[in-house]
């Protein structure tokens, strides 16, 4: 295997390195001490988050996850239900949080990353029924990772919050990549964020910053998140070195996810040509581009194995359902150059 500042990692979005005016954005941070709300990096990146999703206020945490966390402990109680896409980030990629954490039970519901208000309406259970889990929060996780970066349609988003709001079912927006959603769709983050109660968005993945997301709701809500977030030990000192690349990021590094969207198609149109690949081209809208393997190929641990002896990182999800992600730190050369090794991993 090549050595791993040689390869073309497409594993992950979140493999990516600072860009040099996000290492001098970060080493010309002005820092505090964040637990006292006194890092003034950090009180700047959340009054510009709260500005650009429309809501009352944000709060800074270390990461995605944290902020998913927080989030459904902010809006259940233990034994409560909560409502989720099939195969959402919080019910498969978090070793189980929420039922540590906050005691809850997830009904997965729809496909490819989204589903309508009309089947949330029919899953959802009754609060105060005898024998019910009562259902207290509904996730909408927007674009869907596991679906293959899936944009979720605004217009259902508007009339899930409102069929959710008539049963007093909280609303939350998973947005890693948000951003990613409002570059393919054409709306703000704003716009996407509005119907929704509490929001999260990523700072690194996609946008390149070493770590870092924010939540964003009501005053009320992230006044309660501040203490939350202690619980979960992620109440930190001197974070203004991670909000300056937040800033950086969201000032730099947005309009340019264009890009990655269209190295993904590249790709994505390259792995359509071979035999071996089940993949539909038009559900690539994002960076992301999930594909099956067909009974005459190797199974994805093999491929795996061989793309990576030709210098490209990727994984798969199961034995024949695989994933790739593009990011800032590939171009289109280098994504034209992966997607034959990956062809050829599959082929030979």
């Amino acid at each position: 295997m090549r050595e791993r500042g040689l390869m073309i990692d497409l594993r992950s979005d979140g493999v990516t390195r600072p860009t040099p005016g996000m290492r001098r954005a970060i080493a010309a941070a002005e820092v505090g001490e964040d637990q006292f709300g006194e890092d003034p990096s950090v009180n700047h990146l959340q009054d510009v988050t709260k500005d650009l999703l429309s809501k009352e206020a944000a709060l800074w945490v270390p990461t995605g996850t944290m902020a998913y966390q927080m989030a459904i402990r902010l809006m259940t109680r233990p034994g409560d239900d909560v409502i989720v896409a099939r195969e959402a980030h919080v019910a498969w990629h978090e070793a189980g949080g929420s039922s540590a954490n906050s005691g809850v039970q997830f009904t997965e519901i729809g496909q490819d990353g989204v589903f309508t208000a009309r089947a949330l309406m029919s899953s959802v259970k009754p609060q105060g029924h005898l024998v019910y889990p009562p259902t207290t929060l509904v996730i909408v996780e927007n674009t869907h990772n596991r679906a293959g970066g899936t944009v979720f349609p605004q217009d259902e988003v508007s009339r899930i919050c409102s069929a959710a709001k008539e049963r007093r079912v909280a609303t939350f927006l998973s947005g890693a990549r948000l951003w990613h959603a409002a570059v393919a769709s054409g709306l703000s983050v704003r716009d996407l964020a509005a119907p929704f109660e509490l929001v999260s968005v990523s700072l690194s993945k996609g946008l390149g910053a070493p770590g870092g997301a924010m939540l964003a709701g009501t005053a009320r809500l992230i006044a309660r998140a501040v203490r939350v977030r202690r619980m979960f030990g992620g109440a930190m000192r001197q974070v203004g070195f991670f909000a300056a690349a937040g800033l950086y990021a969201i000032e730099h590094h947005v309009d340019r996810l264009v890009e990655d969207h269209a190295n993904a198609r590249l790709i994505a149109e390259r792995l359509a040509q071979s035999p071996r690949i089940r993949i539909d081209v038009a559900t690539v809208q994002t960076n992301i581009i999930r594909f099956a393997l067909t009974d005459e190929a190797p199974d994805a641990s093999a491929v795996v194995e061989r793309a990576a002896e030709g210098g490209v990182l990727f994984f798969g999800f199961d034995k024949d359902t695989m994933r790739i992600v593009t990011h800032l730190d590939v171009d289109a050369g280098q994504c034209a150059r992966a997607a034959e090794v990956i062809v050829g991993a599959i082929e030979s």
